[in-house]
């Protein structure tokens, strides 16, 4: 506090004199500027002070010495206690010297005495110390004249303190030996030619400095355990040798310490004239070079690097002989410091680049010619390493490669060489790798400027189709786009050469190459493609060729969905670069089309281009406003939680634009695209609009909406909030309010509007603190705190404190976690008034002055009595006081109220504080051991914390006496047995499980908060070191006694913050206490035992993750280490003879320990070094006797290979859309790869005594066949793995050989494929009598199929390139015959002739033909899906006895027993003739075949294939069905609109018989699938496809709806039954029809319903819109009035769907709507767009209004949507306050909004009845609705006129604010009273003579408006003015 005294002192001094007022401001700044913690009001302050020190200045300079003295001494005090800031210390200084001026020589002496002062001769500096010198040094030039003129102290003590703090070892989390190796860092750097004589020369060698050498070497060797300080230290001793005066003595110096590096520190090191004995090596890690290596690139001057070293014999420099060597050494090292390895490797090259003419100059040649050595392990060093996932090392890759071609660019140009081979060799290894992989695309990058853009493209044919695969990959993105833009970047400069002015020119050039690739990604329906493709590509190429917007636009000008999305994002890029875009015609049409569009992306893009500008003043125009308006209410329930974020974006950009254009119309300026004259229009334009959207937020949050309103209002508020208020937050970097925002805040409440904080938004904002979810509550409360007043209004504030209270006491886990947020809250937007108004118990009272200590103290009081009922009966305890409340409150209240932690840290409530802390924890203790315990039969402190966790068995009996003893129950007396548990069970289990895990919560947080190494010394002893070793024990007890699964995870997440806290703790006792429990861990995991732990305890291999994943990555991880050498040494025990089943082994826990270390996400890549050992052991585990060391053993396996692989970002075997490639696999791990080969040789290699079953086999198959294939040539480590798998074609076990074919892909790269493929079919046999081994044969079948599939389009195999090898498939054509007996080699030569399809002769295309026809030609009729029937009836024995040879490993499947050289008698001879009909894969290949024959007529599109494909299907046989409709279902036959024709047609031909037979339900929803795939286009049915139907199309209709009504066959296939009754009435409605129609509707009606199967539902939708349109239509057209009650019902049932909870059934009732709006409307006939949900659903209520209003079903129909609700019952059971129940029953659908949709449903009733004229069956309808629900409408609007307006209803208002049953209630009584009105209104006298309402129109009308004033006072209803209520987006009006 030196600053604030001598402020003090300086105000004192000053008071008096004539600049007292200046003085004084400028010293309030500063106090301010250090008052404050965050940086943004930090620098404001130093701002200002700086002004005002530009005043002082000419004061101070007619004052003398003395006067000016106190004021710069003040402000260098300030300076000094600012040295942590750079850029505060450098405002300072800027401070200091302006008022200096003039006395500058006093300023020297003050900076002088206040250095001179850091420490006395001899004495150790302080970190605090260090850093000012090393600020003053940096930043000051006084500071460094001062250091110049005391350079031998500064050296003295520099090396004192060195010395002290190696020797004292301070805390591994410590800065103070970095600070002082920075301090020395920045002395030589500073100061070169002070040091220089102390170094080099005889005469003034410094014994000082001398020391200071060796202890420098000291930390580079190891002596300092931080790895960072050891790195500095190399940087200062390259500084060091940076003074030397010439370069050969620096270079002399840095071999001379390389040499120490290498001798292993012995000797002596001659350093300059320095002399110093080599240090020991502490731990020979090899870090040493890299220490010197780095420190060296990184500042060692380039006349030293390049010098000629004297000791070689050849031209050596320390760059290329020295340093290159150790770079290259040090990136082969697998240790935990690859980062700082290859930072060094781009800095050689930076270096050398850098240096070349010197070099040259050295050596006279080229350094990086074709053939040298340096150019090839370049080469190969990052090839090798280009795809390292180790965090940031991928960029010093890029820049490697980078770097590498410019130079070798620069050397061919120095050397006029123009053979480059290089770059082809380069580009055609880029070109042969995989696109999934990264590493492809940054040397691609490279390359381009150097070869040329049109070389590129052309070679490398596939790079668009590659681009679009990364740009729909997040990972690959950001790489595809560099590459787009630098061959457009390359095109452009090569089109541009000489032609200036032909922009047009080159769009049109441009669009040749790029437009098919850039339409097709902003078409696509994919959303990442669309929007990567907009947001990286389109933008940018519209910058740099304005002209194509031109090509780009007629591309997208069609009606279709997909031209609008891209269409919509053309336009929102043309905005983002030109600023402006008149929106009107065509495109203000087609831009409302997009806002109202069914998907999300293209009303966000919409949306995007409304709200974005380039400039912030823009204002918005009157069409964005309206179109704004119009949108806004139809997308707040939106179920998309990122369309809600980006929603929330774009209209904050909007509100941004209105303020700043606002206060720029107040200023007087005219913001740009302002007209003249509209400047005041627009001004009340964006207040209004603001107001708007405030009031639409406010009445949105209600609790009768669902979340997604709910979540949508609270950002859209928090927008709002944000932007038009004046609230500064420093915590925010961006997004502050404009200095001038109260101007615009005064305008806007002097219109009546903005009134932000008003009393209901307060209780809507209330209300949402209760809310069921934690997203609606804590967004509430931050809204609360932040913006709102200080405090809440007194009444609230009590009001709020006994409902937090009675929530704190529910069984219910939400509304407890609601209570403890109101607390919070309560906590902060209290005062010391409102404290003393709240009922707070007597201890909490004693500590009023601070707020949280009495907040505290009362929760903990509430937990101690919770706590002493539990005790007395906890199943009481559980139902009315269960404990997680007061701990979820006390850890909300303590942990995340900044005013609470900064009291924590006052030195006058230290004891007090500490004190509370110590009984929390101690009860926290006695609450664990209890609950624990009390499952355990066991209760109290004194339960034994060894005992292990009890079974699912134990706590059931446990609870149950605990139950029994609640009830007053004795022991004996048992309940019945229920398969569920009973209340009171659950009850008791949420109460212990909730608890235990708010603990650990609690107690983890308290210790990150408190011990924290940051906070001012003592904070920390708030946790003396016993209230720890308590928290220590309670983390225990609950890990090895706890098994609920949530609690471990709470529990682990608190007790890793426990254990980060203690080990960076400075205190070397705290630092102790996790590796003791870690000890305690290791002892109880190896010793015996007799109970289970791993397995009756999730939470004991969490106890070492916890532990491990505190510790600082900076410092090696020596508890990881050794926890995993430990782990790794019991594992590897051998087993005891004896074990026990029931007990774990301890090898097994410790496999489970390690695969939970694995997977721990806080450890990262610190397990991969260790990943070596663990897959050696998972292996070996494999194989064990054990089935629990086996099981243990495959989940560490797994995890490992999540770990090495790195996360899987697609789903989809073989598909993967990221990948590691073998090559850089083996480089990452190449110890693994040893280990993995090893198995893989053991597997091929020959067994003696025959084959034998290798555990770990498929485990190494299934690692390999995850990595993809790389670019490696035949040396390379992966070719040792290509013949032990291509010997493991010949394996007897199948999914060895199909798991070996996988495997197989990622180790041949593909320039090697086709060579592979030709030997793999030349070793086929060429003739039945030649094969040896079925196995073998069908092996290589599958390795060939592998091949040839694995990821098309990056092989470059052409269909000339693969003639050869079709021609050796050709003259093996016996395969597919029945000469081969095996149908499975069969049907895998059938695969791989289908993936060569073009590449075959015609006569052999012809041959495979006949085959599969003679094949298909011959099957038989019957049998079972899947196999063929038996001809020869067999015992089922026998049929076992064969099918168990056959699949023995000695026996090969389906091959006749002789062809092994048995005899006809041998075993099997039984089974010979069986096997001619029994044969496994028969089922196979007959699937096989029509799948090829399908495939090839799409293909052909023949008309003969295709009969052959019809033919199929009225094939017998149902395995060659099956195989045709599956086809048809996955979609392969999409490209031959024949193919599908053709089928279509055969499908509705044979659907009668198929119906009618029924023969199995599997095949009959397969056949209905298939035909409404074929038809799932409407334009797609023909009339000959009606022709078909003919005569059976209601006989068909009729069956499908029978089935739907009355058969009830299953969910999916009634889905099928009614979606194909629905495509076949679609085409025969007519009034004949009727009964069918009526039934179909029937149908619907029942599958909509809200408790039916979402599969029925959609059923339904999907039905709706295929068939319900029509339906509709026909009644509008007059053709069949008859049908007019079924359309109305239609339509309510879509307005049901609408709402559906499933936003796949309300997408598909859309395109109902869309349909319907489409015909009224006359848009464009040739597409529809199908709009959004509710845009479809004010749809359909217009259409009633326009087109049904006169039926007076129409009036009844609607009526249906508003509930009845019981509003007095409702009431009378809050004003009950009943205790809670632990469950709450689910609304059938949580989306439906009851209250909403009756608001939207008013206005369209009221139109109803003001159209429908005088005597109208519709007035009828309305006088019999009034007449039954008018009396009771008045006597609720009469009942809540009574309840609200007494004072009773204080009691339960609040808890009324969050029932949602009340507020859907009090809405739609509020909409029948209006309907009531308006129907009394239009009736007159007719409606006077109901009975029971005694009132007329003005009556009503009165009474209505009275209650909803008393409801709005209390929150309770909300309302919006006219314009406000969602309206379907209509056409532009001319004025827009």
């Amino acid at each position: 506090m030196g600053a604030e005294r001598e402020a003090r002192a300086c105000a004192a001094f000053y008071g008096q004199l004539g600049i007292a007022q200046p003085v004084l401001s400028c010293l309030r700044c500063l106090r301010q500027f250090a008052g404050s913690t965050a940086k943004r009001c930090k620098d404001k302050h130093l701002e200002e002070a700086l002004l005002l020190s530009r005043v002082l200045s000419e004061g101070l300079r007619v004052l003398g010495e003395a006067e000016a003295r106190p004021l710069l001494r003040c402000v260098l005090a300030f300076q000094m206690e600012a040295t942590g800031s750079s850029s505060s210390f450098q405002k300072l200084e800027q401070i200091v010297t302006q008022l200096a001026v003039g006395k500058e020589a006093l300023l020297a002496q003050e900076v002088g005495a206040l250095l001179a002062g850091l420490a006395p001769q001899g004495e150790v500096l302080s970190p605090g110390d260090l850093q000012s010198v090393c600020m003053f040094m940096e930043e000051s030039s006084l500071g460094r004249q001062h250091w110049r003129q005391n350079l031998a102290p500064l050296l003295q003590r520099l090396a004192t303190t060195l010395r002290w703090v190696l020797q004292s070892q301070p805390a591994p989390g410590g800065t103070w030996d970095y600070l002082v190796i920075k301090a020395c860092l920045q002395l030589f750097q500073v100061l070169p030619k002070d040091v220089a004589p102390l170094v080099w020369s005889t005469a003034g060698k410094s014994e000082t400095l001398q020391s200071l050498l060796g202890l420098l070497l000291e930390v580079a060797w190891g002596k300092a355990p931080n790895k960072d300080t050891r790195l500095l230290a190399g940087t200062a001793l390259s500084m060091l040798v940076n003074t030397a005066p010439q370069p050969k003595h620096g270079a002399s110096a840095m071999l001379a310490l390389f040499q120490l590096s290498d001798r292993a520190g012995a000797g002596e090191l001659k350093f300059g004239e320095l002399a110093v004995e080599a240090p020991p090596v502490l731990e020979p890690d090899g870090l040493e070079k890299l220490v010197l290596t780095r420190g060296l690139l990184t500042c060692c001057r380039m006349d030293v690097l390049s010098c000629q070293l004297e000791s070689f014999t050849h031209k050596a420099c320390l760059l290329l002989d020295v340093v290159f060597p150790t770079v290259c050494a040090l990136t082969k090292e697998q240790k935990d410091c690859h980062y700082y390895c290859f930072q060094a490797c781009a800095l050689w090259l930076q270096r050398l680049r850098e240096s070349l003419p010197a070099v040259w100059h050295l050596t006279g040649t080229r350094i990086l010619a074709q053939d040298t050595e340096l150019l090839r392990q370049l080469t190969r060093l990052v090839w090798d390493n280009a795809e390292t996932p180790v965090e940031g090392v991928s960029e010093f890759i890029h820049s490697s490669f980078r770097l590498l071609l410019e130079i070798y660019h620069l050397e061919c140009q120095h050397f006029q060489d123009q053979e480059r081979p290089l770059y082809q060799q380069m580009l055609q290894r880029v070109v042969s790798m995989p696109w999934q992989i990264k590493a492809k695309y940054v040397p691609l990058c490279a390359i381009v400027p150097y070869v040329g853009s049109q070389q590129v493209l052309d070679t490398y044919a596939d790079l668009p189709q590659h681009l679009l695969s990364c740009l729909s990959t997040n990972h690959l993105c950001p790489a595809a786009t560099e590459v787009y833009k630098a061959l457009v970047r390359q095109q452009c400069a090569e089109w541009q050469d000489g032609q200036r002015g032909a922009e047009s020119a080159l769009a049109e050039r441009w669009a040749l190459c790029w437009l098919p690739l850039l339409s097709q990604a902003l078409r696509s329906p994919l959303p990442i493609l669309q929007s990567n493709a907009a947001n990286h590509l389109l933008a940018w190429t519209l910058r740099q060729l304005p002209a194509t917007q031109a090509p780009l636009a007629a591309r997208f000008s069609g009606q279709d969905t997909a031209s609008l999305r891209a269409w919509v994002s053309l336009l929102k890029a043309q905005k983002s670069v030109a600023g402006a875009l008149p929106l009107r015609g065509e495109a203000l049409e087609r831009l409302s089309r997009c806002l109202g569009a069914r998907e999300e992306g293209i009303r966000l893009a919409a949306l995007g281009l409304l709200c974005c500008s380039p400039s912030t003043n823009r204002p918005l125009s009157g069409t964005e406003v309206r179109l704004l308006r119009e949108f806004l209410p139809l997308n707040l329930n939106c179920d998309s939680s990122s369309f809600r974020q980006l929603l929330q974006a774009a209209v904050r950009k909007a509100l941004v634009r209105l303020r700043d254009s606002s206060l720029a119309q107040l200023r007087g300026k005219v913001p740009r695209g302002t007209e003249p004259g509209e400047g005041a229009g627009q001004l009340a334009q964006a207040v209004g609009f603001v107001e708007w959207l405030l009031q639409l937020s406010i009445a949105s949050l209600s609790p009768g909406s669902n979340y997604q309103r709910k979540k949508t209002a609270l950002l859209l508020l928090a927008a709002v909030l944000e932007t038009c208020t004046d609230t500064w937050s420093p915590e925010r970097k961006k997004g502050q309010p404009p200095r001038t925002m109260a101007t615009l805040l005064s305008y806007a409440r002097q219109s009546g509007c903005w009134d932000f904080f008003s009393q209901p938004n307060l209780l809507a904002l209330l209300s949402c603190l209760q809310d069921s979810t934690n997203e609606i509550r804590d967004l509430a409360s931050e809204l609360l705190v932040c913006y709102f007043p200080a405090t809440f209004p007194e009444p609230i504030a009590l009001a709020l404190f006994q409902l937090a209270q009675d929530a704190l006491h529910s069984p219910r886990v939400q509304e407890a976690e609601a209570g403890a947020v109101l607390m919070k809250t309560i906590l902060q937007k209290s005062d010391s008034g409102t404290m003393k108004s709240l009922a707070l118990e007597a201890e909490a009272a004693l500590t009023l002055p601070n707020r949280g200590l009495c907040f505290a103290q009362h929760l903990l009081h509430v937990l101690q009595a919770q706590y002493a009922a539990a005790c007395q009966d906890l199943l009481q305890a559980a139902a009315t006081a269960p404990m997680h409340g007061p701990i979820a409150a006390l850890r909300r209240c303590l942990l995340q109220v900044p005013e609470v932690a900064a009291s924590m840290r006052a030195a006058e409530l230290a004891q007090s504080w500490q004190e509370l802390l110590t009984r929390l924890v101690t009860t926290a203790r006695d609450i664990t051991s209890f609950l624990l315990g009390a499952l355990q039969s066991q209760q109290g402190p004194g339960t034994d914390e060894r005992a292990a966790a009890p079974s699912f068995a134990d706590m059931g009996n446990a609870i149950g006496s605990l139950i029994m003893l609640g009830k007053g129950r004795r022991q004996e007396e048992e309940e019945e047995d229920s398969v569920l548990l009973s209340e009171e069970h659950s009850l008791i289990l949420t109460c212990c499980w909730v608890s235990v895990k708010e603990i650990g919560l609690l107690l983890g947080g308290l210790a990150e908060l408190l011990l924290d190494p940051a906070l001012p010394a003592g904070s920390g002893s708030l946790l003396p070191l016993p209230t720890l070793q308590t928290a220590t024990r309670v983390f225990q007890e609950i890990l090895l006694r706890c098994r609920h699964w949530g609690a471990v995870e709470g529990c682990s997440m608190g007790f890793t913050k426990f254990c980060a806290a203690l080990l960076n703790h400075p205190d070397a006792e705290l630092q102790a206490i996790p590796q003791t429990i870690l000890e305690q861990g290791l002892e109880t995991l190896s010793g015996p035992r007799s109970s289970s732990i791993t397995r009756r305890a999730a939470g004991f291999p969490m106890l070492f993750l916890c532990i491990v994943s505190g510790e600082a990555p900076a410092q090696g991880r020596p508890l990881l280490t050794r926890c995993v050498q430990m782990l790794l040494a019991l594992a590897t025990t051998a087993l005891p003879q004896d074990w026990d089943q029931t007990l774990d082994l301890p090898q097994v826990c410790a496999l489970h320990v390690l695969q939970t270390l694995v997977r721990g996400a806080g450890l990262g890549g610190a397990l991969l070094r260790h990943a070596t050992p663990m897959v050696d052991l998972a292996l070996r585990g494999l194989g064990s006797p054990c089935w629990a060391m086996r099981n243990a053993a495959i989940q560490l396996f797994s995890a490992l290979t999540s770990r090495l692989l790195g996360q899987q970002r697609s789903r989809g075997e073989g598909c993967l859309a990221e990948g590691v490639s073998l090559q850089a696999f083996l480089g990452q791990h190449p110890q693994l790869g040893a280990v993995l080969l090893g198995e893989l040789g053991a597997a091929a290699g020959p067994v003696p005594g025959g084959p034998h079953l290798r555990p770990a086999l498929h485990a190494v198959l299934t690692l390999l066949a995850q990595l993809q294939p790389g670019t490696d040539g035949p040396g390379s480590p992966s070719a040792c793995f290509l013949g032990p798998l291509l010997a493991l074609a010949e394996s007897p076990i199948y999914a060895v050989r199909a798991m070996a074919a996988k495997a197989l892909v990622p180790v041949v790269p593909p320039p090697w494929r086709r060579g592979l493929l030709l030997r793999l079919a030349r070793q086929l046999p060429a003739a039945p009598g030649r094969v040896r081994s079925h196995n073998a044969v069908h092996g290589r079948l599958l390795q060939m199929r592998a091949l040839l599939a694995s990821a098309p389009g990056t092989s470059g195999l052409s269909t000339e390139a693969l003639r050869p090898v079709a021609l050796q498939l050709e003259a093996r054509g016996w395969l597919l015959t029945p000469a081969q007996r095996c149908p499975l080699v069969r049907a895998a030569f059938l695969q791989i002739l289908a993936l060569l399809p073009a590449s075959f002769s015609p006569s052999f295309a012809q041959s495979i033909r006949a085959a599969i026809g003679t094949e298909l030609g011959s099957l038989p009729p019957g049998g079972k899906l899947g196999c063929t029937k038996l001809q020869v009836p067999l015992p089922a024995r026998k049929i076992m006895a064969v099918a168990f040879l056959a699949a023995s490993p000695g026996v090969e499947c389906g091959e006749p027993p002789h062809s092994r050289g048995h005899t006809p008698h041998s075993r099997l001879s039984i089974g010979r003739r069986i096997l001619v009909f029994l044969q496994v894969g028969s089922a196979i290949l007959h699937q096989t075949m029509a799948h090829f024959t399908c495939s090839e007529a799409a293909r052909l599109a023949d008309g003969e294939r295709i009969g052959a494909v019809c033919s199929l299907l009225r094939q017998p046989n149902p395995d060659v069905q099956l195989a045709v409709l599956s086809w048809v279902i996955a979609g392969e036959g999409g490209t031959c609109k024949e193919l599908e024709k053709a089928l279509g047609l055969t499908l509705l031909e044979n659907l009668g018989s198929v119906l009618r037979e029924r023969r199995d339900r599997e095949f009959l929803r397969l056949y209905l699938e298939a035909l409404l795939h074929l038809y799932r286009d409407p334009s797609s049915w023909s009339q000959e496809a009606s022709h078909k139907l003919q005569g059976s199309s209601a006989v068909c209709l009729e069956m499908l709806l029978h089935m739907v009504e009355a058969e009830r066959p299953g969910p999916d296939l009634l889905f099928q039954a009614l979606c194909a009754a629905s495509l076949l009435l679609a085409h025969r409605v007519g009034a004949k029809d009727g009964p069918l129609v009526e039934r179909w509707c029937a149908a619907l009606e029942e599958c909509s319903r809200s408790a039916s199967s979402e599969v029925l539902r959609l059923a339904a939708a999907w039905s709706l819109q295929t068939a319900g349109a029509d339906v509709v239509r026909r009644t509008l057209r007059a053709a069949c009035p008859s049908l007019v009650p079924v359309a109305l019902r239609l339509i309510n049932v879509g307005i049901h769907l609408l709402q559906d909870e499933e936003r796949e059934v309300r997408h598909e009732a859309s395109g109902f709507a869309s349909l319907l709006r489409l015909d009224r409307g006359k848009s464009l006939p040739d597409s529809c767009v199908f709009v959004q949900d509710n845009v479809g659903l004010l749809g359909l209520l217009q259409l009633l209004l326009a087109e049904f209003g006169e039926h007076p079903e129409t009036f009844d129909s609607l009526l249906q949507h508003l509930p009845v609700l019981n509003l007095r019952g409702i009431v009378e059971e809050l004003e009950a306050n009943k205790a809670a129940s632990l469950y709450k029953e689910d609304e059938p659908n949580v989306f439906a909004e009851p209250a909403v949709l009756a608001r939207q449903l008013l206005p369209v009733l009221l139109q109803l009845l003001e159209k429908a004229p005088a005597g109208s069956p519709l007035h009828a309808s309305a006088l019999r609705w009034l007449s039954a629900m008018g009396p009771s409408i008045l006597r609720d609007l009469q009942y809540c006129e009574h309840c609200w307006s007494q004072e009773a209803a204080a009691r339960w208002a609040m808890k009324a604010l969050a029932c949602a049953k009340l507020h859907v209630a009090v809405a739609v009584l509020l909409v029948r009273a209006q309907l009531a009105a308006q129907v009394l209104r239009v009736l007159g006298d007719s409606a006077a003579a109901v009975p029971g309402l005694g009132c007329s129109t003005q009556e009503l009308e009165q009474e209505l408006e009275l209650v909803q004033g008393l409801l709005a006072q209390h929150g309770l209803a909300p309302t919006l003015s006219q314009g406000d209520v969602p309206r379907e987006p209509g056409p532009p009006t001319k004025a827009a």
